[in-house]
């Protein structure tokens, strides 16, 4: 089934902002709020769409303009709203988690009771996290019980929860999604694949923090926005859907492979230091039910994701090192 308006929330995130591109490509017409003002085009590949005049964008924020994006999707009468928007980061969770819960559940469960009401809105896309199931060793499907481990993971939990019920008692329309690690062009410079190439083209050195023990998969931008546009036309209500490549690496395998690519000696570029509070040991999720339902398929290799991301960094260094490459926390 094929939609033609679609309400982005969080649109000027990593993902969000990909999304934004995919859904202009495709012919649709699109609206976007994000709590910050359109930031620096680099970050925002959706401003060189051939289709971006059907582009609408909003400043708002869901904790403090709740009814206002309401009174603006009143009016565009979205089929289908996509939501990037919360709190972000595991490891600052635990420094206010009553931050990340008054965003990503208090002000979620207003704003779904709101959507409930609006019978245009065919689908409600979830972004969910893996970090949910907490720490596995195994494969991960879709009906595995939550178990969250940080307040991060907590606050996407208990909102994946509370849809279940609307759904449940309201038919609430949403599609659950579940995505690998983020990357690509345009990403956050504080992640870690941007920040290794940055510090290496720069001569930094990089912090591994608990060795690069970690066990993660890395899904590139332009995947991630195939999976979300497949959720949207042929994802059934109530179900969840997984989207990971099937191959999974180390942190610490990941930078080995950017300093080989940029012919950058390891053992001299990073520094060893204490690992995160609380940091799962890995997530590996079974994406077998949205490639058997679907047809999706990650195809962008970790190799040419990772030069792809190179290059976008090289062609906007000079701006990318007047930028702040730490994570500023906003509430």
């Amino acid at each position: 089934m094929n939609f033609n308006r679609i309400a982005v929330l969080g649109s000027n995130s990593f993902a969000g902002a990909a999304f934004v591109l995919k859904a202009l490509d495709d012919g649709c017409d699109v609206i976007g709020f994000n709590r910050s003002l359109e930031g620096q085009e680099f970050f925002l590949p959706y401003k060189g769409s051939l289709n971006k005049s059907n582009y609408k964008f909003y400043q708002a924020d869901i904790n403090k303009n709740l009814i206002e994006i309401i009174e603006i999707i009143d009016s565009f009468k979205p089929e289908v709203v996509v939501d990037f928007a919360g709190q972000g980061m595991v490891a600052e969770s635990w420094e206010n988690p009553s931050q990340w819960y008054t965003t990503n559940i208090v002000a979620k469960v207003k704003l779904h009771d709101l959507l409930r009401k609006r019978d245009f809105v065919k689908k409600y896309i979830r972004i969910s996290t893996p970090e949910v199931y907490g720490s596995q060793d195994q494969l991960i499907k879709e009906s595995w019980d939550l178990n969250p481990s940080t307040p991060y993971a907590v606050s996407h939990a208990s909102i994946d929860l509370s849809l279940r019920a609307f759904n449940k008692n309201y038919s609430f329309p949403v599609v659950f999604t579940k995505f690998a690690n983020f990357y690509g062009p345009g990403q956050q410079l504080y992640r870690i694949i941007p920040r290794t190439i940055i510090y290496a083209l720069t001569g930094k050195q990089l912090h591994l923090h608990g060795g690069g023990t970690s066990i993660r998969a890395f899904i590139h931008s332009a995947d991630v926005s195939n999976g979300i546009m497949d959720a949207i036309t042929k994802g059934q209500i109530g179900e969840t859907y997984h989207f990971s490549p099937n191959n999974f690496y180390t942190i610490k395998e990941v930078v080995e492979i950017i300093c080989k690519e940029l012919s950058i000696d390891f053992d001299d570029f990073i520094t060893l230091v204490p690992d995160r509070a609380s940091k799962d040991k890995a997530y590996l999720m079974d994406s077998n039910k949205s490639r058997t339902s679907f047809g999706w398929n990650d195809n962008v290799r970790l190799i040419d994701g990772i030069n792809d991301t190179v290059k976008w960094v090289k062609e906007n260094l000079e701006e990318i090192n007047k930028s702040s490459l730490d994570y500023i926390h906003k509430e």
